[in-house]
């Protein structure tokens, strides 16, 4: 599989940890959007999209978000849910309430995905600072 297009879309606040947005296209057919390109303690990374995890009210059936206390249909207090100890011990409680949508299999795909993305990413940042900025006075 080839990556044939990364688009980069920094963020405005410097101060945060999401540093930008990116979209891939895969063999010019397939797209995934909404990677982040976050400052970690080590160095920049991605983070494949994702989406909260939601848990049923065993009264009424709604979804509400995972560590949800009570329920936002019928306000029934949500039983606690245990979770089972992770297969990765480096995951934080943060990131078990949520799924990733789509990720990659292999650790060499990973990397070639994230040597990609985050190439493009500094690409962007050099054509941020190349870019006279027009303060509109002559």
């Amino acid at each position: 599989m080839e990556i044939t297009e990364v688009r980069v879309f920094l963020k405005d606040s410097p101060d945060k940890k999401l540093k930008a947005y990116a979209t891939v296209t895969f063999d010019n057919a397939f797209v995934v959007r909404n990677i982040k390109v976050i400052e970690g303690t080590t160095g920049l990374f991605i983070a494949m999209p994702s989406r909260k995890i939601k848990q049923p009210c065993p009264k009424c059936g709604f979804k509400n978000e995972a560590r949800s206390k009570y329920c936002n249909q019928c306000a029934a207090q949500l039983p606690l849910v245990s979770r089972a100890p992770s297969a990765e011990p480096n995951i934080n409680n943060s990131q078990s309430e949520h799924k990733d949508i789509a990720h990659p299999i292999t650790q060499s795909f990973r990397e070639y995905l994230q040597k990609r993305v985050l190439g493009a990413y500094n690409e962007e940042i050099e054509k941020g600072r190349a870019t006279p900025i027009n303060s509109g006075i002559e």
